[in-house]
């Protein structure tokens, strides 16, 4: 391997390496030392912001590594680029706030980088099985991390729901790459992709069964209906840090080959998953609103807007034209940064183990924490598509997009959807302003870290609200290097 090559997955080695640093540290931390908490995020924080530097200084540097199965092209830099910053917003927001949760910081930092490992991997390789592998290095830390808590039986519950129903997804993903494999002979995207487009008309049955089944391998990833069911529990039972980084690192890294998969290697049978994947979004969108509303946990009613947004989100994909391709990737950041934003102020808010999470719990929070509520009502109006924040410019690149391919029932089902959202985001809102009612428990204060990760995700939402071109533009010239 040559000094190209190694620089070239000096990203994933960075990361991957605090991950081992973290996980030494924690091996000699003083049992009573909850001060090693802090260099803990520290040395998630130097890694990941290293990782960030070279993926930048790999921009130049087009290249396929490991026998063709690893792409350093611009796409793989955005996502390298967006995993790390979702990294860097977590460690931030988890900093002081994860020893008070009581969760092992030592643990916590480290799965959190191996996770991000595995991310990166799933955004980088253009080979099926490697994809697989990288699936799982992602899951199996996102798996421990959801039940990390290990005083709260509901969060070991819902690792366990998490982890059984993923094995039941990585099989059916793991029989679509055979399948495929039986058909092409190969395991590689782009050989794939031309052993299909060369091929006779009329795909094989064995074909479409394997197209089938790595759909629903990434719908469940995603949290697309009808295989949403871990989301709301995983997402109520997790840690609310936990939780913040799972709906959004896990859908990033999960579109990411979703759309490299699908939009390179299946797109010949384009005809063929399209209507599939139209389905899914429409119902995915339906359930998530429809449900979201009834519910009374703001973690379950935002795990329920996830699932709603991985509906946007495939809308994009089926509208895949060269603005719905540039969609979609912005549609990923601006989601990112309001999701983790909301689920931020949610973590700060938690006491102990006494969880922020009822709606009747934000009841006149304004008059105690006016910042807070403040950061919170701009990240739900942003979920809920208002402008100026970026939430709105994600579902109108979208929407639009949709449009320009006449997919019209799709654009339409998504801005109904959207316009019934607003009630359950804005009932928090309602419940923070308008309520007289004052709630009886103990809000904890917020530390500088925190104040300034919620800064962060603040700004980066108004900001590509305001100027969205520049990141569109980025997003465009990304997603074009995979064709």
């Amino acid at each position: 391997m040559n000094m190209a090559d190694f620089s070239s997955i000096a990203p994933i080695l960075m990361v991957s390496l605090a991950a081992c640093a973290t996980m030494l540290a924690e091996a000699f931390r003083k049992q009573d030392d909850r001060a090693a908490g802090v260099w803990f995020g520290v040395f998630g924080l130097i890694g990941l912001a290293g990782a960030i530097v070279t993926s930048i200084f790999s921009h130049w540097n087009h290249s396929m590594l490991g026998f063709g199965v690893i792409s350093i092209d611009n796409f793989t830099v955005f996502f390298n680029v967006m995993l790390c910053a979702i990294g860097i917003l977590t460690i931030l927001l988890s900093i002081g706030n994860a020893e008070r949760d009581h969760l092992p910081s030592g643990e916590y930092y480290t799965l959190m980088l191996f996770a991000i490992a595995g991310m990166m991997m799933m955004a980088s390789t253009t080979d099926l099985l490697v994809i697989f592998i990288a699936l799982e290095v992602m899951s199996l830390g996102v798996y421990v991390m959801t039940a990390i808590k290990r005083s709260s039986a509901e969060g070991v519950e819902a690792g366990f729901k998490y982890f059984v129903l993923g094995a039941f997804s990585s099989a059916f993903f793991l029989y679509g790459i055979a399948m495929a494999h039986a058909v092409s002979g190969t395991t590689k995207l782009d050989e794939i992709g031309m052993r299909i487009a060369s091929s006779s008309l009329d795909p094989s049955i064995l074909l479409i069964l394997s197209m089938v089944l790595l759909i629903v391998g990434f719908a469940f990833k995603v949290g697309a209906v009808p295989f949403h069911m871990w989301v709301p529990d995983a997402y109520q039972g997790a840690p609310t840090l936990v939780t913040g980084f799972m709906s959004t690192g896990v859908k990033v890294a999960a579109m990411a080959a979703f759309v490299r998969v699908f939009l390179s290697a299946f797109e010949p049978l384009r005809i063929e998953w399209i209507p599939i994947l139209s389905v899914i979004a429409a119902l995915t969108m339906i359930l998530g609103t429809v449900v979201g509303v009834a519910q009374t946990s703001v973690k379950r009613m935002l795990a329920y807007s996830s699932v709603a947004h991985a509906g946007y989100l495939l809308v994009g994909l089926v509208a895949a034209s060269t603005a719905g391709k540039a969609a979609i990737l912005f549609y990923l950041v601006a989601y990112s940064v309001t999701n983790l934003g909301a689920f931020g102020v949610l973590a700060a808010l938690t006491s102990g183990d006494r969880p922020h999470d009822d709606v009747r719990d934000f009841a006149g929070m304004w008059k105690e924490r006016p910042g807070l509520s403040a950061l919170l009502t701009v990240f739900l109006l942003s979920l809920g598509g208002f402008p100026p924040m970026v939430g709105f410019i994600g579902k109108w690149y979208i929407f639009n997009a949709a449009i320009q391919e006449g997919m019209y029932t799709l654009a339409i089902l998504g801005v109904l959807t959207s316009v019934v959202s607003v009630f359950f985001y804005l009932r928090v809102v309602v419940m923070m302003y308008m309520s007289d009612e004052t709630a009886p428990e103990h809000r904890p204060a917020v530390s500088a870290v925190t104040t300034a990760g919620l800064l962060l995700a603040l700004i980066a939402v108004i900001y590509l609200g305001v100027l969205p071109g520049g990141l569109l533009s980025i997003a465009a010239d990304s997603v074009a290097s995979i064709f």
